[in-house]
């Protein structure tokens, strides 16, 4: 924050659930943030809302409906396999359709300019494995600390096929929902 604030910039660290502004900024904008926000994304839409000045923009980009499919597949197979019952329950992420998204905006005040969802597969530098260990956590917490490492493994040969080319680099099949919203 130090940076932005040596250009002048009035930079804050606030939870999304809080958002306590009042009319006071042109624009939002979110990147790979709003999926995180599975609990209650009405409110998160709410205080960005409240946040904006009338005709004010809420741009972003977030995972969209079929997100990481192919690995949910995957881990939620395995975690089946070892007697974990409603695995889905355990998935940390909130991955909207177009109408499902369009329609909490609307109901919220903004007027969709655009949505839509794009495809966007992403090479994982870490491999699979890597981004297991990064994002799939919730769903290892189940399992004793003992398992947690064949079951990763398990779910990377899961994986292989469909995610791993014939050089070994890895892609995550990711999609994309973008959408610029406006006030009204």
């Amino acid at each position: 924050m130090q940076p932005a604030r040596k250009r002048g910039l009035d930079t804050r660290v606030i939870d999304a659930y809080h958002i306590t502004f009042e009319n006071e900024f042109d624009a939002v904008f979110s990147n790979a943030a709003l999926h995180w926000m599975k609990r209650e994304p009405d409110v998160v839409i709410q205080g960005v809302h409240r946040a904006l000045k009338p005709g004010g923009r809420f741009a972003a980009e977030m995972g969209g409906h079929g997100c990481v499919a192919a690995i949910v597949v995957a881990l939620c197979s395995s975690l089946e396999r070892r007697g974990i019952t409603q695995p889905a329950s355990l998935i940390p992420w909130y991955f909207p359709t177009v109408d499902d998204y369009r329609s909490r905006l609307e109901r919220h005040g903004f007027q969709a300019d655009y949505i839509a969802l794009i495809p966007r597969p992403t090479p994982l530098p870490t491999g699979m494995r890597g981004w297991l260990e990064t994002f799939a956590i919730p769903l290892t917490k189940p399992l004793p600390e003992s398992e947690r490492g064949a079951f990763l493994d398990e779910v990377v040969e899961r994986l292989h096929p469909t995610l791993c080319d014939e050089q070994g680099r890895w892609t995550a099949d990711y999609v994309r929902l973008r959408f610029l919203a406006r006030k009204n």
